[in-house]
């Protein structure tokens, strides 16, 4: 195999095909950035021995590098080492070329590559180019694959993070990494410009690189999520709420050091949070979720009971009843007969629940009914208005018909009319004179 690999070789030398050409830059045009594993090392945070990966940019004119020990290549430790870096240099180079990394690239391609969204967003902050080297090219950015990762290893990790040797502490080496990277490989002579790096970047390059912005850019994650039936969406292992009325949809979420943010796709705002501190925390605006079952929710024995003082004594008394009640729970109750305010009125509510238990029926049933049918005020005897100076007008009988004559006048003459003629006569009929007669001697009524 050796051996036809070499007969390859030479007939591609004998035809030219073997020739390459170096690619020199002008100053501040473009930096180059890899990743190299560098062994083990020590996590204050967790006293944990981890993997250890090394990150190096390298600018491409002068050679100046900076490296950084990192656990991880997620995107958020990419784009803080790429902020890391800027500050070192002072500036920011005009192309980064990366490679083809999940954190940098979401589509390699000779032609067209698609950047990471959270990437593209970073190179807007700074003002940079993204040019991810072609796929499977890795000798097109030499100057970080052996004049960067290569020479890191070679040179500073040699011994430090070797598996036979005790691991040391990740902030301890970092910070021993960046006096390196000036007094060692800043200073060296580098073999190919025949220059000391340092001293190429800081009279030629360093002058060349655009400046920082104001600020420094916040890393951020951006991630294509779904809402759920539950209003939730998942992000890290922490649920995030979203408007209900988006269930079912694809949304932008872009995750911060303490944010989170959901765009739709219009690019929207529709939510914000503060960033969950650890996974399964639900992170939950409640005016987002739907407002029938936001009461379910926030439902307490401290809550009903302030809200049942609020409406009234009687209202506290039998809210207090229920949920008194033992062995069943009447705290779903309790809640029904409070949201029976929002659907009559407080005062209303007060007054069935006085009547409820007025006569012994202290539960949600009967004040419901009571409302209902409008029975929580007792009903008020009629009154004719007064006319200014004019007396009160006397009740009315309770019969329309009274007695005119005494009971022993009825008396006698039904004896007498017995004693002359027969029965025919026994009632006689009542005149008018005779009326009239007896009306004046205060007949019985």
């Amino acid at each position: 195999m050796q051996r036809l690999r070499a007969e390859a070789g030479a007939a591609e030398r004998e035809r030219g095909q073997g020739a390459v050409v170096r690619v020199e830059v002008p100053p501040g045009s473009e930096a180059q950035v890899d990743f190299g594993y560098a062994g083990v090392t020590v996590d204050l945070r967790s006293g944990a021995v981890r993997k250890t990966w090394v990150f190096v940019m390298v600018l491409a004119f002068s050679r100046h590098l900076y490296a950084e020990l990192v656990f991880d290549q997620r995107v958020e430790t990419w784009l803080s080492c790429h902020a890391h870096a800027f500050a070192f240099f002072g500036g920011v180079p005009a192309r980064v070329v990366p490679d083809n990394l999940k954190a940098a690239v979401v589509r390699a391609s000779y032609t067209e590559p698609e950047a990471q969204r959270a990437y593209r967003e970073c190179a807007e902050h700074y003002g940079f180019l993204i040019d991810p080297n072609p796929p499977r090219s890795p000798h097109l950015k030499g100057k970080v694959e052996q004049g960067g990762v290569h020479y890191v290893k070679r040179n500073f990790l040699a011994g430090r993070c070797a598996l036979d040797s005790p691991p040391q502490p990740v902030d301890t080496l970092n910070r021993a990494l960046r006096r390196w990277c000036v007094e060692v490989a800043g200073r060296r002579t580098h073999g190919t410009t025949k220059q000391q790096p340092l001293e190429r970047f800081g009279t030629v390059e360093r002058p060349a690189l655009p400046p920082l912005p104001p600020a420094p850019y916040l890393p951020a994650v951006w991630k294509r999520v779904t809402v759920y039936r539950d209003c939730y969406v998942t992000f890290a292992g922490a649920y995030y709420s979203v408007p209900y009325r988006l269930v079912g949809q694809s949304l932008w979420l872009r995750a911060g050091a303490g944010t989170v943010e959901l765009y739709n796709e219009q690019h929207e705002l529709v939510a914000t949070h503060d960033r969950a501190s650890a996974p399964g925390e639900r992170m939950t605006h409640l005016g987002q979720l739907p407002p029938e079952k936001v009461t379910g929710l926030t439902l307490t024995r401290e809550s009903c009971r302030a809200q049942a003082s609020a409406i009234g004594p009687a209202t506290a008394a039998l809210v207090e009843t229920l949920l008194d009640h033992r062995p069943e729970d009447r705290l779903r109750s309790a809640g029904r007969l409070l949201r029976l305010a929002r659907q009559t009125s407080p005062t209303r509510l007060e007054q069935a629940c006085a009547r409820a238990q007025a006569y012994g029926s202290a539960d949600y049933p009967s004040v419901k009914r009571i409302l209902a049918a409008g029975l929580e005020r007792p009903p008020q005897p009629e009154r004719a208005p007064l006319v200014q100076g004019t007396a009160a007008p006397e009740p009315k009988p309770a019969h329309p018909y009274t007695f005119m004559r005494q009971a022993s006048e009825f008396v006698l003459s039904l004896l007498a009319g017995h004693a002359a003629s027969g029965p025919a006569d026994a009632f006689p009929t009542r005149t008018a004179e005779h009326v009239a007669s007896t009306s004046g001697t205060g007949g019985s009524r």
